[in-house]
């Protein structure tokens, strides 16, 4: 049966502007010519408009790799999630949403029209959502199957910027402060960790001495710090792969007598709204989050609706927000 790639085909045109003219878009301006050309065609491929799936029967699925107590003490990924429903709010496209956690999630998926997967999922995972529904989109995973479509943050773009940041303050001693996240027994890729230790390698500076990892929350932001203070050689500089983590890195080194930014400068990453009432304000990375939401709901929606199969890995760039926990180095 005819789709609307093939009226577009025939009539010469892109499936976006069949898709209007069918739908009588009055915002469409296009001559009577390419809109009867359109028309016919699909008059000839006995293409009926009622195939397509409309805003108002269009079913989303939201899976959320987070059980529901862990979200709320998550800013980034809960801005993900109010990203996706606002977009499905404001074009009438309702919702199913679920947890990993809940029990049988998937047989609740089974007839949706798109899927949007939200954190970390394991290969087995990926496989059985994409089982459940080829239209389906992970959204801050990074997925190799290229027939997959991903969205994330530029996570190397953003280490790049905090650094450049530091290194141009005349810091040479960069702490990393990460966290270790696992999927069915397999530790995930930090892609921040990753850019950190070729950045420093790239501009000759040590990449070992000062990295920690353990887990994206304050307490282990504290630990790690504590950690590095107890060492001979401290570092003039942290960047923390999360603000949870910066809040526990600040706190130790208050505690430890030192200042920030005076003796340790503090770098966050996520830019979530408790920042900018620390003391003193956190310098952070902007990761877009609420904006990945929207892409990822956006995508889905539209290639159904545009019978779009091409898979996309779409990276969103991040951007540095200046505040007071960074200094120029003392030398």
């Amino acid at each position: 049966m005819a789709t609307i790639k093939d009226v577009a085909a025939k009539a010469g045109v892109s499936p976006a502007a069949v898709s209007r003219i069918l739908n009588k878009d009055i915002t469409l301006s296009v001559s009577e010519d390419t809109r009867k050309r359109v028309l016919e065609a699909a008059e000839q491929l006995h293409y009926h408009k009622n195939r397509t799936v409309s805003k108002k029967n269009f079913q989303l699925g939201i899976v959320q790799w987070f059980s529901a107590e862990q979200e709320m003490q998550d800013s980034y990924y809960l801005l993900i999630r109010k990203g996706i429903e606002d977009f499905c709010k404001r074009n009438s496209v309702s919702i199913i949403r679920t947890f990993k956690s809940d029990t049988n999630y998937t047989e609740t998926l089974k007839n949706v029209d798109g899927l949007v997967c939200i954190g970390k999922f394991s290969k087995r995972e990926v496989r059985q959502f994409i089982a459940i529904c080829k239209n389906t989109v992970f959204l801050d995973m990074t997925v190799n199957d290229y027939e997959i479509t991903t969205v994330t943050m530029d996570f190397r773009q953003a280490v790049t910027i905090a650094l450049d940041h530091l290194t141009g303050l005349g810091h040479e001693r960069i702490a990393f402060l990460g966290g270790q996240e696992y999927v069915g027994g397999e530790k995930i890729r930090d892609e921040r960790k990753h850019a950190y230790t070729s950045y420093m390698k790239k501009h000759k500076l040590d990449d070992k001495t000062f990295l920690r990892e353990g887990e994206f929350n304050t307490a282990s932001g504290y630990q790690m710090m504590t950690d590095l203070l107890r060492a001979e050689q401290l570092p003039t500089a942290v960047f923390a792969a999360s603000d949870a983590i910066a809040f526990g890195a600040m706190k130790a080194i208050q505690e430890k007598g030192l200042s920030v930014p005076e003796d340790i400068s503090v770098v966050g990453f996520n830019d979530t709204e408790m920042g900018a009432y620390t003391s003193p304000a956190l310098t952070t990375i902007h990761a877009p989050a609420y904006d990945m939401g929207q892409h990822g709901a956006n995508l889905s929606y539209v290639a159904s609706n545009l019978s779009i199969t091409t898979p996309l890995k779409v990276k969103i760039p991040c951007y540095l927000v200046k505040r007071e926990s960074c200094c120029a180095c003392r030398k």
